[in-house]
């Protein structure tokens, strides 16, 4: 349930919040949230044998070998801690290409708000680690991208799930 709810969390901070009027979001619900979220069943699970470090390590290496930059790794479990808190690991991990970055924030700045693509590594209860990230196809389906743009999206989308999947197995 905990690992649901950070996935719904995780979505909501990449769905671009432009408005003040909160009744602009009365149609999104859970189902929605879902959908934001890419997932395989629910969401995707760390096979076993593989430790949450080495699923970290995996993703980091996969991002280098595909030239993505590690712009950001945020270890929020270490954050809740320090202020005295307890919870299940959580770290968001954000990969990104500046130069095709900047070419979709040229195009339409609503891109800026799904910068950098993040990648979120959290533990369930039972220890069980899982892999969250922005369903990028649901993305792509909501804009309206010329040709060459809609391409480099793809590549893009395909090299998170890349980075994703290297987590998933431990592999890079």
């Amino acid at each position: 349930m905990k690992v649901m709810i950070v996935a719904g969390l995780l979505a909501l901070l990449s769905f671009p919040v432009a408005a003040s009027d909160a009744g602009e979001f009365e149609g999104l619900d859970r189902e929605t949230l879902q959908q934001m979220v890419r997932h395989s069943a629910e969401l995707v699970r760390i096979e076993d044998g593989v430790s949450i470090d080495e699923a970290i390590e995996s993703m980091k290496l996969r991002a280098n070998l595909r030239n993505f930059q590690e712009v950001a790794d945020l270890p929020l479990s270490d954050q809740v801690q320090a202020m005295g808190g307890e919870g299940n690991y959580m770290r968001i991990l954000a990969f990104c290409d500046a130069l095709i970055a900047n070419q979709m924030v040229q195009h339409d700045i609503i891109f800026a708000s799904f910068l950098p693509c993040r990648i979120a590594v959290v533990e369930d209860d039972e220890g069980q680690g899982w892999i969250v990230t922005t369903n990028m196809d649901m993305m792509m389906h909501a804009t309206d991208l010329p040709e060459d743009l809609e391409a480099t999206a793809r590549e893009v989308r395909d090299t998170i799930y890349s980075i994703v999947e290297a987590g998933r197995t431990g592999d890079f």
